[in-house]
């Protein structure tokens, strides 16, 4: 194995990003993820693409978009603690905001089924 550079799935799957390696694969075949590595930005279109120390991957996962700087490539998939050292946050935003969930107050937004009914006679 290379020591400059890892294959995007594998680190993707030793990050924790992916819960399996298949997953990771089939996102980057996609072309879902982007790659900046030297002031250059493109798609990666195969799971085979080298990521580097340096590198920034920008990817949506469960309806948020994260981008993170690739600090290690790492031996192994391990602990959370392990997998949060492979990497640095740059950012993470939401696309659409959540909505606020109060109390539903029904009885001012429509009438009930019953109150719309004529009284029986």
């Amino acid at each position: 194995m290379a020591e400059d550079g890892l294959r995007i799935d594998v680190w993707l799957w030793r990050a924790r990003f992916f819960k399996s390696r298949a997953l990771a694969a089939a996102r980057a075949s996609e072309g879902r993820i982007r790659l900046r590595r030297d002031r250059e930005e493109g798609r990666v279109d195969k799971p085979s693409r080298l990521v580097r120390p340096g590198d920034e991957l920008t990817f949506a996962l469960a309806s948020r978009i994260i981008a993170v700087r690739v600090l290690a490539l790492g031996v192994r998939r391990g602990p959370a603690a392990e997998a949060q050292a492979l990497y640095e946050h740059l950012g993470e935003c939401d696309p659409e905001p959540a909505l606020t969930t109060g109390p539903a107050d029904t009885d001012k937004t429509r009438p009930r089924r019953r109150a719309g009914r004529a009284p029986p006679i």
